[in-house]
């Protein structure tokens, strides 16, 4: 049977930097295009960066970036060359141009995936996005100012234009191997630490590099030859920051990720207190109770409005920079730079284009995305490093077969049972002194409902609610993982491991339904499936029925990704496993029988019906009870019927959809399929027990 293989998390891409969409404009375009017109809006923005002016050059920019957060909209931006008309844009004159035309190319990469981005490296966008990087970097240390500038503003637009570069750079990276390559080649690190280095005066800009180069730093040997002793003490003083924000608990918390990814480059002598420290701040980030500092921080808005509302009295400025103190978003704002006068013609107003000004908000995104980072960074922690870990769930089979001996098919599969040996004697230690694991076990529970309630209610919110149960679908991978790779004494034994199995019972069977979003079922699946497997090992008896787990089943059954299907085929193999050795079971073991076999026959995935296979093996291997049950729902008869139609299935789409890995797996299969028609025939002659 199947043995579940731990989780992995890659960096996930950005969103992208502004929710104001406009509808009108994506639906202008696709009508002009649709009745055939040969000009559209974005011939006419793409005009517009040609314009003397930088004010309409700037505005066509952040028009682009707007628009190109509709997904409907990208493929008529691309097919009129917006990445080389953008390019130059990065090293315009105006630093307002500079700084939209990074948000219009960090959009446009956000929204349009994968292809896109490797589209604009192609295209050559890094050859600009260089230049600029190296010109902001050397600018946070220059003391030229123009002087239509004062010294305070002129870093400001730096930092700025930076932030936006960083983000592009950090979504290309995350979406194409060359621009790592460039990256690497470019000594792009220095300027990305040059970026972490002002944390203290812009933690917004070092958040972004963090984020950066947590990505280009995974999996990276090249890069791992250029880092220097000064990158890590860059690394080291922002781990030892002592300011209290959630944003800068966030940025302590990449910088631990950058860390790990970097531990085969640390100091011998260090590497152990680097990494204890590293745990502390995963542990610092878990501790935090986020449904009550999100109530904390609503309140603390409330607050503020009110104590605003008593001000409204007073003359508010003409010039909305100077109402928040800062520059925000595009900086059109900042008028015409050439002739000094405000920008206020109706049309060139872009202020729907400014992203909320929410502080609170701001700092509950970041507590969330602080803990979203931890649990990721300890589910790769106890990860094995094999790359196919990122692949297909493959199948691990009852028996050896012909054509794959045990030793290649654990090769193939890779689905080995991980041991603590897989986790340094450091790393264990520490997941058990700080309490890992409980503090990754309490934030597997649902959301505050007062806070999920609080955030429903507030439009500038509501994004929280997402994250807040993305935060408990990546610690039930956690929790996964670590069942996976430590001890059962480790985690507190038989009594821990019980109260484990009762904590996921609540979660799943305490609701009306059992809940059906794609991520959430795919999580407690893949924790539910670990914990079985340690307790059925040790034969610990757990308090989830039959019944009970066939529901949960029923509901993964319906969902479209192959792992979550091929976690419900695997619980269920295991509980039947466990009741065939026990007395009275048959009526069990038919239910289960039953759900595999209608699983084997109709799921739509030649994985899923390997795996239904391989559970069925294991269920009706041997004993009384799976005898009578076997007989009860004539599975002899089924598994002849379904015999030809798998092998027909495989040599229809085999070699089209599975790699040799994957079909090494099924042949497996196929052979114990029919190894084991003949012991249920050989059990067939015998009288009924």
């Amino acid at each position: 049977m199947g043995k579940s293989k731990s989780r992995k998390f890659k960096r996930p891409q950005f969103s992208p930097n502004s929710k104001h969409g406009n509808n009108a404009g994506e639906e202008e375009i696709e009508k002009d295009e649709e009745e055939g017109e040969g000009f559209s809006p974005a011939d006419d923005l793409l005009e517009k960066l040609q314009s003397p002016s930088p004010d309409i050059r700037e505005f066509a920019c952040a028009s682009i970036s707007r628009l190109v957060q509709q997904t409907q909209v990208i493929p008529s931006f691309l097919q009129r060359d917006v990445v080389r008309c953008l390019g130059p844009m990065l090293l315009d004159k105006s630093f307002a141009v500079r700084e939209t035309a990074a948000g219009a190319l960090r959009n446009l990469s956000a929204c349009g995936g994968l292809e896109v981005c490797d589209d604009m490296v192609k295209q050559d966008v890094m050859t600009p996005l260089v230049a600029l990087l190296k010109e902001c970097s050397a600018g946070f240390h220059s003391n030229s100012v123009p002087s239509s500038k004062s010294k305070d503003e002129q870093k400001n637009y730096t930092e700025d234009v930076a932030n936006e570069a960083i983000n592009l750079l950090w979504n290309v990276c995350e979406s194409s191997s060359r621009a790592v390559s460039v990256f690497s080649k470019e000594g792009l690190l220095d300027v990305v630490m040059s970026c972490l280095e002002r944390h203290s005066e812009n933690v917004e800009l070092a958040v972004s590099a963090a984020y950066c180069l947590q990505t280009v730093t995974e999996d990276n040997p090249e890069l791992l030859c250029r880092l220097t002793p000064s990158s890590l003490q860059v690394l080291e003083s922002v781990m030892m920051s002592s300011q209290s924000t959630m944003e800068h608990l966030l940025l302590r918390t990449l910088a631990a990720g950058c860390v790990w990814n970097l531990k085969s480059a640390l100091p011998s002598s260090s590497q152990a207190e680097t990494l204890s420290a590293v745990m502390r701040i995963l542990s610092n980030s878990l501790e935090v109770d986020a449904g009550q500092a999100i109530l904390e921080l609503k309140e603390q808005e409330s607050r503020r409005r009110e104590e605003g509302k008593e001000r409204e009295v007073q003359p508010c400025s003409d010039r909305p920079g100077e109402e928040t103190g800062s520059r925000e978003g595009d900086g059109m704002e900042e008028g015409d730079e050439e002739t000094g006068k405000p920008n206020t013609s109706p049309d060139n107003d872009i202020s729907d284009l400014l992203p909320p000004k929410n502080e609170e908000v701001k700092q509950a995104t970041a507590l969330l995305s602080a803990q979203q980072t931890s649990l990721e960074i300890i589910v790769n922690m106890c990860c094995s490093d094999d790359p196919s870990d990122d692949e297909w769930e493959e199948l691990s089979s009852s028996d050896e077969s012909d054509m794959c001996a045990e030793s290649s098919l654990s090769e193939c599969s890779g689905v080995q049972v991980l041991s603590p040996l897989c986790l340094s004697a450091e790393i264990h230690a520490a997941l058990i002194s700080l309490l890992l694991p409980e503090k990754v076990l309490k934030k597997t529970e649902f959301p505050s409902s007062a806070a999920l309630d609080t955030c429903m209610k507030c439009p500038a919110w509501k994004s929280l609610v997402k994250k807040m149960h993305q935060v408990q679908c990546r610690a039930l991978f956690c929790l996964h993982n670590m069942l996976s790779v430590m001890e059962g004494e480790a985690l507190g034994g038989v009594v821990a491991l019980q109260a484990i199995a009762e904590h996921l019972s609540q979660l799943v069977f305490s609701q009306p339904e059992i809940p059906k979003e794609d991520e959430f079922l795919e999580a407690v699946t893949s924790a539910v499936r670990s914990l079985l497997q340690i307790m059925a090992s040790r034969n610990i008896p757990q308090c989830m029925s039959p019944q009970q787990l066939i529901g949960l089943c029923e509901a993964a059954a319906q969902c479209s990704h192959t792992s979550v299907r091929v976690n419900a085929i695997a619980i269920l193999g295991i509980t039947g496993s466990t009741l065939a050795k026990q007395h009275h079971t048959a009526d069990k073991l038919q239910m289960i029988g039953s759900f595999l076999l209608q699983v084997a026959t109709k799921d739509p995935s030649l994985v899923g019906t390997g795996e239904a296979l391989d559970a069925l093996f294991d269920v009706f291997a041997d004993g009384v009870e799976a005898e009578r049950a076997a007989r009860h729902i004539k599975l002899l008869p089924a598994l002849r019927t379904l015999q030809p139609v798998f092998k027909a299935k495989m040599r229809k789409e085999g070699r089209e959809k599975y790699s040799p890995d994957q079909l090494c797996v099924l042949d497996n299969v196929k052979v114990n399929l029919r190894r084991f028609i003949s012991y249920l025939e050989t059990l067939e002659k015998k009288p009924n027990p």
